[in-house]
């Protein structure tokens, strides 16, 4: 079961990435530079099926969220490398949260969960309507106010469900 865990910063490079040394996929992987206000700093390895919120450009200076597995392996290197399953460009308006829901849509940290409103569009990476139960499955969840409950509840805009 993936795991996953954000890391936001502001991109301080996005450069291509040579996955092979024949150069077959040069300009489809991205190494993208990420640090935080504390000085942390995480390359990101974009690859062609990394999911952009929203499918935002990102360039040097924007403040992103990304959010990898955490139980995937990664290579001992400074700073650290990982797999960017989703990438999010943050905004004052919105959040993201990428986790697995249970069957009463509460996320696997228990610190959101959701109520689908008749407005919440519920669709697939690749933006084809999902008719299915969103419950029991890793989601993409961009969403605005919460509650103050434990867990926070909210009503998301937009639910993309990650097959």
């Amino acid at each position: 079961m993936k795991k996953f865990q954000p890391f936001s910063g502001t991109v301080t490079m996005i450069n291509d990435f040579l996955i092979d040394e024949s150069g077959e996929g040069l300009g489809c992987y991205k190494l993208m530079s990420v640090k935080n206000n504390y000085g942390n700093l995480v390359n990101f390895v974009v690859e062609p099926d990394t999911y952009f919120v929203d499918h935002v450009m990102v360039s040097r200076g924007d403040i992103v969220t990304g959010f990898y597995d955490i139980n995937s392996p990664v290579p001992l290197i400074f700073p650290p490398q990982f797999r960017a399953i989703v990438m999010a460009k943050n905004s004052l308006y919105q959040n993201v949260k990428v986790d697995y829901f249970n069957n009463q849509l509460v996320s696997s940290d228990n610190s959101l969960k959701l109520n689908i409103a008749p407005w919440t569009q519920i669709t697939l990476k690749n933006g084809q309507s999902f008719t299915g139960n969103p419950s029991n499955r890793n989601l993409i969840v961009v969403y605005g106010a919460t509650t103050k409950s434990i867990p926070a509840q909210t009503s998301p805009y937009k639910i993309i469900v990650m097959c």
